[in-house]
């Protein structure tokens, strides 16, 4: 069976994202795959590749072929100098910057800040007018109830 190492597409519309995936080479492009081997992302900045390195080299090794797109893959990443034994096998792989933390940028921010915060990390709820005057209602008739009530009495 000729057995080829190709790009299985999945994604929406115009984001497409990549499974670098093993298969028969009569199957279709998004066919049935033997094994999954990696995944590339080509619309982050830089291309997310990411590629199992030592089930590349055990499939090119038994003859599975690449396509063109997996073969430049494969070569950014340096596992085709290694399998071919060409010098260069480092790749050219460009890597993320990693994201600060969060808790980072906070400090960053109260830093800027001048280290005292002025207020409360949240503001308070702006409470409704129609609830306030409806409260100080039920509040002075709770206060008539019992002096009422104490005026019967010494009656």
């Amino acid at each position: 069976m000729a057995v080829k190492i190709k790009l299985q597409r999945l994604g929406k519309i115009r984001q497409p994202y990549y499974r670098i995936v093993v298969a028969d080479a009569r199957t279709r492009r998004s066919g049935k795959a033997i094994e999954t081997i990696g995944k590339y992302h080509p619309k982050e900045e830089p291309s997310l590749i990411q590629v199992d390195a030592d089930r590349a080299q055990y499939w090119l090794g038994v003859g599975a072929q690449p396509t063109e797109s997996v073969q430049r893959l494969l070569e950014i990443t340096g596992d085709w100098q290694k399998f071919k034994g060409l010098p260069g096998a480092e790749g050219t792989l460009k890597l993320k910057e990693p994201k600060p933390s969060k808790a980072d940028l906070f400090a960053a921010a109260l830093a800027a800040a001048g280290d005292a915060p002025t207020t409360e990390a949240t503001t308070p709820k702006k409470k409704s007018a129609k609830k306030d005057d409806a409260k100080k209602d039920d509040a002075k008739k709770a206060d008539a109830e019992p002096a009422a009530e104490a005026a019967k009495d010494e009656a």
